[in-house]
């Protein structure tokens, strides 16, 4: 049995256009091509793209997710593994999710009575630490990180993510603005980035502009930046390059 390309797309919830830069790129070819020019899609591809939105979810981009596929030689084990990550992922969001709850809970009593290092239960940047060290090294700042991160307090902590929320809301308002990523107004606010960065480790050159690129290479990364606004992460991306090369 076969499925059209539009058929795929309906229930697959994948843009038709999503589907052909798949095959453009060598991720997802269709099985055949029919006479009248339509891609056609066999329960091999259907089971493949599972698994290519499966990594997907998991945050890898289209170049790791198309090394992974290629190295596979075990689809049954691969599902498998990828299960385990996704029930692992699963358990955190639980715990995340509980932590939230209990920070609701002390705001609406109007009473301290969470431990400091509890506030931090369910969240997991290992994920990107160990991309970024892998690619860009600095060791001793991820150590330095880490000590940077025990010390924090809640007072510390809500002050961090009040300055990230503001410098989001100011890029975007640039953005919207149509202020070039450029301009000395941008990179003002990038400074401040580059600061509020700073208070978990200080990225070099090289690793902050990998660290832009994972803006726009990594859906985790997009997603929560274009949820600000659309066309956040680019923006962002883009003048972290500027700011780069011109200030660091």
């Amino acid at each position: 049995m076969s499925w059209s390309i539009a058929q795929v797309a309906r229930m697959s919830n994948v843009t038709s256009r999503t589907l052909r830069h798949y095959a453009d790129i060598g991720l997802l070819p269709p099985a055949y091509i029919g006479g009248n020019g339509y891609r056609y899609y066999e329960r091999e591809q259907l089971l493949l793209l599972q698994e290519i939105l499966v990594l997907r979810e998991l945050g890898l981009g289209l170049d790791v997710i198309g090394k992974t596929l290629s190295g596979e030689q075990d689809r049954l084990d691969a599902l498998r593994r990828h299960h385990r990550r996704l029930l692992a992922e699963r358990d955190r969001f639980d715990r995340l999710a509980h932590t939230v709850a209990k920070s609701i809970e002390e705001l609406e009593g109007g009473e301290e009575n969470m431990p400091a290092e509890q506030l931090f239960e369910g969240f997991d940047n290992s994920q990107y630490e160990d991309e970024v060290r892998e690619r860009w090294g600095q060791t001793e700042a991820y150590a330095e990180r880490q000590r940077r991160v025990a010390a924090m307090t809640k007072d510390d902590a809500a002050r961090i993510q009040a300055e990230q929320v503001a410098i989001e809301v100011a890029l975007a308002e640039l953005l919207a603005a149509g202020v070039p990523s450029s301009d000395a107004r941008t990179l003002d606010v990038v400074d401040r980035h580059y600061r509020w960065m700073s208070n978990f480790w200080t990225p070099n050159r090289e690793a902050y502009i990998g660290i832009a690129n994972m803006y726009v290479d990594d859906p985790r990364f997009t997603a929560h930046y274009d949820e600000r606004a659309p066309g956040l992460a680019g923006y962002l991306r883009d003048a972290i390059m500027v700011y780069a090369e011109s200030r660091l």
